[in-house]
């Protein structure tokens, strides 16, 4: 039975204008550059410094345009934005301001009159790892859809060198993904000949051990390489585990050949895909969306943000005054009229937000970083990575007067040039620990001693996490020894019998 019934509710929804500047707040300075040219190149109401004002003519063909089906469709579109104007007086009130005015974006955040404007960011363009594999099947005679399975194969490869998918799951995703029959004996096939062919070598593997053994397969078989491929096909795990007396014994080997034996398999690469990304992050370095200077007199610092090739932005004079010339015109009825005055004003509009949200995300970007500049003032005057205090995204959000979301899409991919080096905002929030005497630290200081003992222990007598956990004990840090293993294991450092 149908009902009526009143009900009150309380929504919360992003106006397109707040949704812009999230998406804004998110990108890297450096990526910036190309959401601009992508707004100027879909937006004629917005210009740049580094464009001519194109003056529209005041002839009646040039007004054809703002009248055809296109444009039409397009003003229909306006519906959704923030406001609609019913009305001609509607428009009239729009574009009464004086657009001569309007103040665009001049990147100020930070500047000063002395300071050269960093232009340009220079490249290196290499040939990444992926790229390097698709290159090399051009040596294979393959067929069209053997070829495709191939690249396919190569797209599951991780930057490790590893294959993330076995044979059947590949099957699987070809029929799903790419509508292609095919079987698991022809795919391991080409995973075999071809992409174990590869290099670098042992590239392709599912497993560590699989690795390592196509490694020894493409080297000579000599007496030693021969017993290395045996270690690691029969004895892999006593391998991993440094059992070597164990593996002595049932290869009835002397200890000098098992140290020959030992010695090729150290030079064996456990992360083949390693190296070639390596030179990659080599080539394309990180560009700093921040720089934090230090004044060595009086100890004060400064926050700089490069604008790297980002113009000035401002709403095309020509185009805003095109109302009362599309207003005045005779030739087109009152409905084209409309629609062309309203597709105008669209188009102002969102140059108006645009340029608005970028002011907005600089301003946001400067006050989270100054932010976490004084936050963290003793590591930015010192790099002692030890004095680096607890802190989390509500403690930037509170002093800022934001929300945790905005923060947090501040300090996604961005990065910041100390004197002391390139660190990732991330770098900078960490969980707090408390110390006997009540004192709260950060656990990146904890970290950093941890890694400084461990640097500096007899590597034949390696420190166990119980030797950690008490010498940690004895500077006052109460912290037990499943946190030691798990700070041990985030700084990527294995256990102590593996660092023998």
């Amino acid at each position: 039975m149908l009902s009526q019934k009143q009900e009150l509710r309380l929504t919360q929804k992003l106006s397109p204008r707040q949704i812009l500047l999230m998406k804004l707040l998110q990108i890297p300075t450096i990526s910036l550059e190309q959401r601009i040219k992508q707004e100027l190149e879909d937006n004629p109401a917005l210009e740049s410094d580094d464009f001519e004002d194109n003056a529209i003519n005041d002839s009646n063909d040039n007004m054809d345009e703002f009248t055809d089906d296109a444009m039409l469709s397009e003003a229909d579109s306006t519906s959704d934005s923030e406001q609609t104007y019913d009305s001609m007086q509607d428009l009239d009130d729009y574009f009464a301001e004086d657009y001569d005015d309007i103040k665009g974006y001049r990147g100020s955040q930070g500047k000063d009159n002395s300071e050269d404007e960093v232009k340009e960011i220079p490249y290196i363009s290499r040939q990444s790892f992926q790229e390097s594999l698709h290159l090399q099947l051009g040596m294979f005679s393959l067929s069209a859809e053997d070829l495709q399975i191939a690249q396919y194969i190569i797209g599951s490869i991780d930057e490790s060198g590893y294959l993330q998918r076995t044979a059947k799951e590949i099957v699987n995703d070809l029929l799903f993904n790419m509508r292609m029959l095919t079987t698991q004996e022809k795919v391991q096939k080409i995973i075999k000949e071809v992409i174990h062919a590869l290099d670098p070598p042992g590239v392709g593997a599912l497993t560590l051990q699989e690795c390592l053994l196509l490694q020894l397969e493409r080297m000579e078989d000599t007496k030693y390489i021969l017993m290395a491929r045996k270690i690691i096909k029969s004895y892999f795990d006593e391998f991993s585990k440094k059992h070597y007396e164990k593996i002595i014994q049932r290869l009835r080997c002397t200890q000098s050949e098992f140290d020959e034996i030992l010695a090729i398999l150290l030079k064996l690469d456990p992360k083949p895909g390693y190296l070639s990304n390596d030179i990659q992050r080599e080539a394309s370095y990180v560009a700093p969306d921040f720089i934090v200077t230090h004044n060595d007199k009086d100890g004060s610092l400064h926050l700089i943000l490069p604008n790297y090739n980002i113009p000035e932005l401002r709403v095309r004079k020509s185009y805003a005054g095109l109302y009362n010339e599309i207003k005045d015109k005779k030739s087109i009825s009152q409905e084209e009229k409309k629609a062309a005055l309203d597709f105008v004003k669209q188009k102002v509009q969102s140059a108006e937000w645009f340029i608005d949200s970028i002011s907005q995300r600089e301003m946001t970007l400067y006050n989270t970083m100054y932010t976490i500049m004084e936050y963290q003032k003793n590591f930015f005057q010192t790099g002692d990575e030890t004095s680096i205090k607890p802190m989390i995204l509500k403690d930037i959000a509170d002093t800022i007067g934001m929300d945790i979301s905005t923060v947090s899409r501040v300090v996604s991919s961005k990065y910041v040039l100390t004197p002391y080096g390139l660190y990732s905002l991330k770098f900078f929030f960490s969980e707090s620990m408390q110390k006997n005497d009540g004192k709260e630290v950060s656990s990146r200081e904890i970290k950093k001693i941890l890694s400084d003992a461990i640097d500096n222990e007899n590597k034949a007598k390696p420190l166990t996490d119980d030797m950690l956990c008490k010498i940690l004990n004895k500077k006052g840090y109460n912290i037990a020894r499943r946190t030691v293993a798990k700070y041990r294991e985030q700084l990527g450092i294995p256990v102590a019998r593996m660092r023998k």
